[in-house]
């Protein structure tokens, strides 16, 4: 049987391709007729630049860094926040998944942008908070909602049935959960949970209304004090493009690894 994944990855490749360069034409074109003059150069100290065989990181690199900081905090809050709610949900009694329907409810169906403002305006002064765990916080609270839902989802997907063996081979609980569930439920869910890393990501972004110095908000400062419009903002969104896609790659490779019939062909 012939092997499509070469071919199907040549046509992503090229399809990219030629969509990368019809949108490039398309902005040369609206930029030439806006009379609009490209200064590339002047962009790359903003990355970094070399002084005497040492590096100094430029503003857009630092607030990458910043959105990174920001981003994998998040995430630790996420898959905490996601585990406590499905706990609540999977519970026997009925105040548990009361309480976290009420949860998924109230933070999905609100703006996120209004929870970090009620976050840093209302409940940060009160408790103290300082700005960068308002918005750790807000992005846990509201992607947790999301994340739950994807563990939930994983766990119902495994069959009742590998319970009950594993009950049957006299294993406890906790093995069968480290042993027996949870290697399933990290391959079953690892595709969506790469999705809800690239949304945190993305909406990382927000963060910078409350005064924390990520990418977008150096991006946002460069083009007001250089009216470097376009080169700024292209050059923010390669720099998420390409986190995004290597957190993807890896995450590829891990389920790759995960899943047992590649590993299979390769013993």
């Amino acid at each position: 049987m012939t092997n499509t994944k070469p071919v199907r990855l040549l046509g992503w490749l090229c399809g990219t391709l030629v969509l990368s360069l019809l949108l490039g034409w398309s902005i040369y074109s609206g930029a030439q007729a806006m009379g609009y003059e490209w200064q590339w150069p002047r962009v790359l100290p903003f990355l970094g630049e070399w002084d005497e065989g040492t590096f100094y990181a430029g503003p857009l690199l630092n607030g990458l860094l910043v959105t990174l900081q920001v981003a994998l905090l998040s995430l630790l809050g996420t898959l905490a926040v996601g585990i406590c709610v499905v706990s609540l949900r999977l519970l026997p009694s009925r105040l548990g998944p009361l309480l976290a329907i009420a949860y998924l409810g109230l933070v999905r169906t609100t703006p996120q942008l209004v929870q970090l403002y009620i976050l840093y305006f209302l409940l940060g002064p009160m408790l103290g908070l300082a700005p960068l765990t308002c918005a750790v916080l807000s992005l846990s609270l509201y992607q947790g909602a999301f994340t739950a839902e994807v563990l939930r989802a994983g766990i119902k997907a495994i069959p009742q049935g590998q319970w009950e063996a594993a009950r049957t081979l006299g294993l406890s609980r906790a093995i069968t959960l480290r042993k027996v569930i949870l290697p399933q439920l990290v391959r079953i869910t690892l595709p969506p949970l790469t999705n809800e890393l690239v949304s945190l990501i993305k909406h990382s972004a927000l963060v910078s209304v409350i005064a924390i110095f990520d990418l977008t908000n150096e991006g946002r400062t460069l083009v007001a004090d250089t009216f470097l419009t376009f080169e700024v903002w292209f050059t923010v969104a390669a720099l998420y493009l390409l986190l995004t896609l290597t957190l993807s790659g890896c995450a590829r490779l891990l389920a790759r690894y995960l899943d047992p019939e590649q590993q299979g062909r390769q013993s």
